[in-house]
């Protein structure tokens, strides 16, 4: 068995907003399964999720944006004209996930 050390700590400035984020996405989706629970109508329930899957997909894509704005810059360092304009282009397609 290999002795390895614990993975360095990652942060960004994003980290915390993220993490609220999701918590309120965690508490709203407490809140669904009760709705379930208490048989309210599907529309409702639908509603709601798709309230929370949108919040989830947003945190989503805050985190995936910062990681490329900050690992994949500090990664590729000082770039040429030609590569930042991929790096950049690659930044912009992001925004579809």
């Amino acid at each position: 068995m290999k002795n390895e050390s614990p993975p360095a700590e990652h942060r960004h400035a994003s980290h915390p907003e993220i993490a609220v984020r999701l918590r309120r996405a965690e508490g709203h989706l407490r809140s669904i399964i009760a709705m379930i629970e208490a048989g309210r109508p599907c529309l409702e329930v639908a509603q709601q999720l798709l309230a929370v899957e949108k919040a989830v997909a947003q945190a989503k894509k805050t985190l995936i944006h910062d990681h490329i704005n900050h690992c994949l810059d500090d990664v590729a360092g000082p770039l040429g004209r030609e590569d930042r304009a991929r790096v950049e282009e690659f930044k912009l397609i992001t925004k579809y996930l």
